[in-house]
């Protein structure tokens, strides 16, 4: 049947964004923007020659040359339709056109997509910064233009429900006046695009739909959190919104952002969908690079999730179960390093994620495998008094670099995951008026009461990591966060501020990150948790008290990757060796001590690792000390540190392995093999959790579990709470660290509390 027999029957022809042309040795070819392919067989020549869009599938079996049975020729057609390479047309003509050759190429019906852009009304809001707004300002012109040119019926004037979508330029997605434009729109139900138009990188998008999760309430939040620097300054100046800063712009960069806006809009209109509507799209205008971000989705937003999401939580047991697990060099995990950061790796952006960018410290030879993943939460926010530290970024380490990419990464999430939020349990209070469910933060805190009494003097000489808070009373009313008790199988109560940082009433019980972990699972972090508590208080019993301990034969464990190690060392002019300070836990931990073999100082720096597998220990250890090293390997001109903290650089310019003997191993003691350590068997996580948990109960402690995994990000994170083990920070209350030397016969009687190493611990 011809076209002219046709009547209204759609026609059949090759998407038009496909050409085809017949060659009659070879076959049929059809050619598209990113492809070619080629077609044989005698039917399908036959067929393709007759799909040029003037006939209806009825015309097209009719006019099958003799020879081409129309069963053979319908059987063609259904292949090529399964294929997406032919579509049916409707209306006059078989024309060209190249925006319906567009929407096809999109995946959309090229006649609908032209019909339902021309019908599609669009809303176009200028706010200030826009160069004016739209009807003065050359950002808004240039985009109302744009948005007319791509056949969009646009007005600036009417409400929302005049429009298919809007659209809202701006010159910053922290712009106050955004907040009620989606109030407005989730109100009534109609999706909207903010465009960022000015500055030298364009933003576009994500489209917001009401019907969906996330809303512009998870969005600012997230990138509140990723400028932090400007947060302070805001609050500091009593400002809301971001900082005003100048219009940055040149006609082609805002007619490039117009026509992108509109090209958005446009598609969005048409019906066409891709999963990057649904993030932000940043252009450098400067060089032409263009990333994706993904749009944070908060299930505990206010507006458009659960704001009691974090809250019903915190009130519910944390229940622990049956969890095979997967062995490395780092210690026990639910999952492979690879496995974690492939599933967590959309956290990790510099406009929406939690982390920036996660990237290894050039410092170095690359065997140190030390990355680096932003700043550190728990250092503090206060950026006039914040020194530079050790501990001032997250990091990661590890035998290889995917597993100190991830540990970057989880450490990050773990410290972003223990802010305070405002949404967490609480309970109003004092520690008199709670009773026995309270415990008194001085337990876990463990100051000597000399401590308070001379903090104002101590706190102007150390680093924030020393502060020593101000004197708890037991009468002040405040906020307590329930946590579960792994022992007593009920809840606990300890101060919020203790257990979140940034948390009101800090000044007196402030939170640390001893026995914060992330995991793969939950059983994964409690047990990295208590492994640091138990590392930490190990570390503190041996460092206060300078106890001599046996050293760690490395040659008995048969590592290659240690005799690596220790090459890559001795060629930078170091030594290192390993010191056994397991103590009466049980849990194997160990010490690693490197120093500088020439120079004027030997910069003598640490690692410490604990572990139920003394080789895992011993690698965490090393591990650990890798990642201490870029800050020494690269000294200034001066002969000074790219640090400024005043316990570090004190101790790298004093110390040394002569008036600090307790870095050596002790002769009198035999080196430890991996044959003095018990053995344990296991294969679950659940297991390895009970048996560490049983190594503290039987010491008289009780383990607290605190569940901080944040609903928008998924990744599991605990804080573990030991009342009674140390810190390593200096805390020099009664206790573990004057008890446990003379109960395990390394001293005749306890420490004095003025003979204590003067020095505090500083990584």
């Amino acid at each position: 049947m011809s076209a002219a027999g046709a009547g209204d029957l759609p026609r059949i022809g090759f998407k038009q964004h496909i050409r085809a042309e017949v060659s009659a040795t070879e076959g049929a070819y059809l050619f598209s923007e990113h492809d070619t392919t080629v077609l044989q067989g005698t039917a399908v020549e036959s067929v393709v020659a007759l799909l040029d869009g003037t006939r209806d599938v009825a015309g097209v079996l009719a006019s099958v040359p003799v020879g081409v049975s129309r069963e053979k020729a319908a059987g063609v057609l259904a292949k090529l339709t399964a294929a997406g390479l032919i579509s049916l047309r409707s209306g006059p003509g078989g024309g060209d056109s190249s925006a319906a050759a567009y929407w096809e190429a999109a995946g959309l019906d090229g006649g609908i997509a032209e019909v339902q852009t021309a019908s599609s009304t669009v809303r176009l809001i200028a706010l200030d910064g826009v160069d004016g707004g739209a009807a003065h300002g050359a950002a808004g012109s240039a985009a109302e233009g744009a948005l007319r040119a791509a056949g969009l019926v646009v007005h600036t004037e009417g409400g929302v429900a005049d429009a298919d979508l809007t659209v809202v330029l701006c010159a910053d997605y922290l712009d106050p006046a955004l907040a009620g434009i989606d109030a407005e729109q989730r109100a009534a139900g109609r999706p909207w695009l903010p465009a960022k138009v000015v500055g030298t990188r364009v933003w576009i998008g994500p489209v917001f739909e009401p019907s969906t999760p996330g809303c512009w309430h998870c969005l600012a939040a997230r990138l509140w959190d990723n400028r932090p620097a400007e947060k302070h300054a805001v609050t500091a100046l009593g400002r809301s919104g971001p900082a005003p800063s100048p219009v940055v712009a040149i006609p082609p960069s805002t007619g490039a952002a117009a026509q992108l806006v509109a090209m958005e809009a446009t598609k969005y209109l048409a019906g066409h969908r891709h999963p990057n509507q649904r993030a932000i799209w940043v252009l450098d205008t400067l060089d032409l690079t263009g990333t994706h971000h993904p749009r944070p989705v908060l299930p505990q937003c206010a507006t458009c999730g659960d704001p009691d999401v974090v809250r019903t939580r915190g009130h519910q047991p944390v229940e622990l179960v049956s969890r095979p697990r997967v062995s490395h060099g780092g210690g026990y995990r639910a999952m492979t390093a690879e496995q974690t950061m492939a599933a967590y790796r959309h956290l990790v952006s510099p406009v929406t994620g939690i982390v920036k960018e996660v990237v290894r410290d050039p410092r170095g030879p690359d065997f140190f495998n030390a990355y680096r993943s932003g700043a550190n939460a728990a250092a503090g926010s206060d950026l006039r008094t914040l020194r530079s530290t050790l501990r001032t970024s997250s990091g990661g380490k590890g035998m290889t670099a995917a597993d100190a990419e991830v540990g970057a990464l989880c450490e990050a999430v773990e410290r972003y995951s223990a802010t305070f939020r405002g949404d967490e349990a609480r309970v109003r209070g004092s520690l008199l008026s709670l009773g026995e469910q309270a415990i008194h933060p001085n337990d876990v805190l463990l100051y000597d009461e000399r401590q308070y009494r001379d903090r104002a003097q101590w706190n102007g000489q150390h680093s924030p990591f020393q502060w020593v808070c101000g004197t708890f009373s037991e009468t002040a009313v405040g906020d307590w966060s329930p946590i579960w008790s792994l022992t007593e199988q009920r809840h606990r109560l300890l101060p919020t501020s203790l257990l979140y940082y940034g948390a009101p009433g800090s000044d007196v019980a402030a939170a640390d990150s001893n026995g914060n972990a992330a995991g793969s699972s939950v059983e994964d972090a409690v047990l990295q948790g208590m492994l640091e508590l138990i590392e930490r208080d190990a570390v503190a019993i041996w460092w206060y008290n300078r106890l001599s301990v046996p050293g760690v034969d490395l040659d008995a464990f048969g590592d290659p990757w240690i005799d690596r190690l220790r090459e890559v060392y001795a060629g930078i002019g170091r030594q290192v060796w390993v010191l056994d300070i397991t103590t009466d836990t049980g849990v194997p931990t160990m010490a690693a001590v490197s120093r500088r073999t020439t120079g004027d100082t030997e910069d003598i720096v640490f690692g410490f690792g604990s572990h139920l597998d003394p080789g895992i220990a011993l690698r965490r250890a090393l591990t650990e000390l890798n990642q201490m090293m870029p800050m020494l390997v690269e000294r200034r001109a001066d002969g000074g540190y790219s640090i400024d903290d005043p316990d570090t650089v004190h101790w790298w310019r004093t110390a040394t392995l002569a008036n600090q003997p307790y870095l050596r191993p002790d002769p009198a003691q035999p080196q430890r093999t991996p044959r003095d350590y018990p053995r344990h068997h296991a294969a679950d996580l659940l297991d390895d959790v009970t048996a560490v948990r049983r190594k503290l109960e039987a010491l008289g402690l009780e383990v607290l579990v605190l569940d901080q995994t944040r609903p928008d990000i998924g990744l599991p994170v605990v804080k573990v709470v030991v009342p009674g083990l140390r810190h390593f920070w200096a805390r020099f209350g009664p206790g573990r660290l004057f008890d446990v030397p003379v109960r395990v016969g390394l001293r005749d009687s306890p420490t004095g509390y003025t003979e204590l190493n003067p020095m505090p611990v500083f990584l």
